[in-house]
């Protein structure tokens, strides 16, 4: 169990540093707009219209990352990068599940995480 926590928090740690750091730094150019589904389009000018969003969420991706590779405070990151995981399975099941690929892996070891760091949350669940 010991190397399956190590490996399942390095993955979701390079995973989520590696969308923040393309991100910040356009390493990845967007797809382009005729291979995106119609819901895609909408939900991309929504968060983009934010201003805030997108940084927001990348800039704790970024910190979670950080966290889960460096392995401190792995299961406070597994708190604060849950809602964004998912929000990003949500959004690729129902507006484009032929990518869904990379945000269910990170959801899935992110949901072993939190199991795996189950006894660090007990104090949460006490009366």
């Amino acid at each position: 169990m010991k190397i399956a926590k190590i490996v399942a928090r390095v993955l979701a740690g390079l995973i989520l540093l590696f969308a923040s750091i393309a991100y910040f730094f356009d390493l990845i150019p967007p797809p382009p707009p005729e291979q995106l589904s119609e819901g895609m389009k909408t939900w991309g000018a929504g968060a983009m219209a934010t201003v805030y969003l997108m940084p927001l969420v990348k800039t704790l991706e970024l910190v979670c990352g950080l966290m889960f590779v460096s392995g401190f405070y792995v299961a406070l990151a597994n708190l604060v990068i849950l809602p964004i995981s998912i929000n990003a399975v949500l959004i690729h099941l129902f507006l484009d599940p032929s990518s869904i690929g990379m945000a269910a892996v990170l959801l899935l070891t992110n949901l072993f995480l939190i199991y795996a760091h189950r006894d660090k949350y007990a104090a949460v669940f006490t009366r």
